[in-house]
């Protein structure tokens, strides 16, 4: 990463890191009745990015899969996420994405992890 200024924001770092979303929209517009109309539709979700940094991704997969097991605050945000009905790979998912958010904030500010802060909002 050697700099945590090159991303401005966290969804940034996650894309990086493979854990930003591939949407794919074909055909967003239609003729009907000799109008050009936009579909209702939404752009669909395919899934996490293939264009990643594997090791990153390791790093910050293995790391969440620790810090799940273990007690402490990411084990409780963790249990938060199941008790809400997430299924266990989109907890570990948006774990690692809390984890990253919050490397990159401390790295950037140069501030140590307050544990506190740590809130249940989405990542």
């Amino acid at each position: 990463m050697q700099t945590p200024h090159r991303f401005r924001t966290k969804r940034q770092l996650w894309a990086y890191s493979g854990f930003g979303l591939e949407t794919r929209d074909s055909a967003e517009y239609r003729i009907a009745q000799g109008q050009v109309q936009r579909r209702r539709k939404g752009v669909t979700v395919r899934g996490l990015n293939h264009n990643r940094n594997r090791d990153l991704k390791e790093l910050f997969k293995s790391t969440a899969i620790g810090a799940s097991a273990r007690p402490g605050p990411f084990a409780d945000y963790y249990a938060g996420l199941l008790q809400k009905g997430l299924r266990p790979a989109m907890a570990r998912l948006t774990l690692a994405r809390k984890i990253a958010a919050i490397v990159l904030a401390v790295w950037k500010k140069g501030e140590r992890f307050d544990p506190t802060r740590l809130s249940s909002q989405a990542a």
